[in-house]
């Protein structure tokens, strides 16, 4: 039996253990019990997973694909979850899990503010995206593709770029490549600021992000007091992510 890739589903099956291999390395297995692997497909990461001393679980909505994976991998009876972005993480996982998988091309940007909600939970995520949205995540202040994903990523999880991955090496192809890349948790608060003010600050700021902040940020209405900070005459790709938070902090100080 194998299982045919959907198209609607974005699904692209990695088909080289090596690769598999090398993602399945790149998690510290340190300070959780369990990993959530999204997106299993025909499970060529899953198998390496089942391999490592700990608690594996499988987030997946294809049918085919649980039919497989429970044929060739019985010991995930009991372990398969369904829609991860439908998912309530704290209800089913109390304790801290990494997440990992080669990621459905068409909702990963949306995996990664479902890690950003359950934050607290989730302190290691090493996952295969298509390489423009990896780039985004990773990108530094100043670049045209440092965005509303980079900062508020980065706010609370160190992002490293491991490797490039080609497109032969999926069934069936992509067009374009793909890159693992890791986030490492340091933090799941932030001390002195309305984290949703944050959010709305950033968004509003990279969604007019040709325009100066004091432009792009109009809606939420500026503090008289900041009305002539520095900040304000800068476009939103010219601050960091420290940039952002202060600027959070000093939006409530009166």
């Amino acid at each position: 039996m194998r299982v045919k890739p959907k198209k609607h589903l974005g699904q692209h099956f990695l088909n080289d253990p090596n690769i598999a291999s090398k993602i399945i390395n790149s998690l510290t297995y340190a300070n959780y019990l369990k990993v959530l692997e999204i997106g299993p497909g025909m499970g060529v990461l899953t198998e390496f997973l089942l391999q490592k001393n700990i608690e594996t679980f499988v987030s997946e909505i294809d049918t085919e694909s649980i039919e497989y994976l429970l044929i060739h991998y019985p010991q995930l009876k009991n372990h398969i979850v369904g829609d991860f972005l439908k998912l309530d993480i704290p209800s089913l996982f109390n304790q801290s899990l990494a997440i990992i998988g080669n990621f459905p091309y068409n909702i990963s940007s949306q995996i990664i503010f479902k890690i950003l909600e359950n934050k607290s939970l989730i302190p290691e995520m090493v996952g295969m995206f298509q390489k423009e949205v990896a780039e985004r995540i990773v990108a530094a202040k100043g670049n045209k593709i440092y965005g509303i994903l980079s900062v508020l990523t980065q706010a609370y999880y160190k992002t490293e770029y491991l490797f490039t991955v080609h497109e032969h090496v999926f069934i069936p192809p992509p067009k374009v490549k793909s890159a693992v890349i890791r986030l490492t948790r340091y933090r799941d608060t932030i001390e002195g600021i309305d984290n949703n003010l944050f959010i709305r600050i950033v968004k509003a700021g990279f969604n007019q992000r040709r325009k100066t902040l004091r432009n792009a940020l109009k809606s939420l209405a500026i503090p008289e007091y900041l009305s002539n900070h520095n900040y304000l005459s800068l476009r939103a790709e010219q601050l960091s992510v420290d940039d952002f938070i202060k600027l959070t902090e000093m939006w409530r100080q009166k």
